[in-house]
């Protein structure tokens, strides 16, 4: 059996600087490239070991650690041990990562590389498991982009998990409590007194809804225009915004004054005691992860610690 350790050697070296690289991206940290290069290659020397009387050091788990401290040591450096074991622990999982999509690819889709000797560079028989180096030269790069991707969702479902709260408010004598997600970018005010407005959409809601609040979404252009009279009571409540959008301007809504809202984020509850809410029947979210769109100065309010069925009492 040949053994080209040239090649292994290059490719545990671009492996290694990947993986380094990789980490720096999730832990969101600027490193040089060459102090990337320079983790790769100190990684890499196990493999020029693994062929010398010090293999039985080498290979052993203590020794494999001691490689990985001093690599994230070269890459990222040290400047305290929170800081240092952060970037162990996540070039451990990017291994892990990329290991465990190589190893499940290999299995799901059962081929047998080996059997292709003449295309296979060399086996990786005594290195680990018998994933020959084509498949891993071919998959790595592929393991290591889906691995990239899927971290970044899952920090940006985070970042929507922690905008995440719960709005609950009442109009009409009805009260309703919902999901809502925090947008810097909804800068929507009342102009003359200067209200924060949010949106909420009414999908799924159903028959709970007053027939005065419906009919206002439904036909707003009317309502606005005065071809449809309304309530005193609901007159009083609706105030109409103007706004623009993407390639329109000077576009009209409406506004209703609920007789309560109120916020809970986290362990707090805010009470807005000046906010408007814009209703419509667009799905604001594709998932159904929140029904509202809430103004972020509505979380400036007042905190509250008494809340009864959801409402302040």
């Amino acid at each position: 059996m040949a053994v080209y350790l040239d090649v292994i050697w290059l490719l545990n070296f671009l492996f290694d600087s990947l993986l380094l690289y990789l980490t720096a991206i999730i832990l969101k940290r600027d490193v040089k490239l060459w102090r990337v290069l320079c983790g790769g290659l100190i990684g890499s020397i196990i493999i020029l070991l693994a062929v010398t009387p010090y293999h039985i050091y080498t290979s052993h788990p203590i020794s494999k650690l001691g490689f990985s401290c001093v690599m994230i040591l070269t890459v990222f450096g040290f400047k305290r041990l929170r800081y240092y074991l952060s970037g162990l622990m996540t070039f451990y999982f990017v291994t892990f990562l990329i290991g465990g999509v190589l190893i499940g690819s290999h299995y799901f889709v059962q081929f047998d590389f080996q059997l292709s000797s003449s295309v296979m560079l060399a086996s990786v028989k005594g290195f680990g498991d018998p994933i020959s180096w084509l498949f891993v030269l071919l998959g790595f790069p592929a393991a290591w982009h889906f691995s990239r991707k899927n971290v970044e969702s899952i920090e940006i479902t985070k970042i929507k998990y922690e905008e995440i709260v719960q709005v609950s408010f009442q109009i009409a004598g009805k009260a309703f409590t919902l999901k809502g997600l925090v947008d810097s970018g909804n800068q929507v005010y009342d102009p003359i007194s200067r209200v924060p407005v949010m949106f909420v959409s009414i999908n799924g809601m159903g028959d709970d809804l007053p027939a005065e609040l419906c009919e206002i979404v439904d036909d707003s252009e009317a309502t606005i225009h005065g071809q449809k009279q309304l309530s005193d009571d609901w007159q009083y409540r609706m105030r109409i915004i103007p706004y623009k959008v993407m390639g329109k301007e000077h576009q009209l809504m409406i506004a209703i004054k609920p007789e309560q809202l109120v916020i809970e984020q986290k362990d707090d509850k805010y009470l807005v005691e000046k906010g408007l809410i814009s209703f419509t029947r667009q799905q604001l979210s594709s998932d159904d992860a929140f029904s509202c769109i809430v103004h972020p100065k509505m979380l400036t309010g007042k905190k509250i610690n008494v809340v009864n069925e959801g409402m302040v009492s």
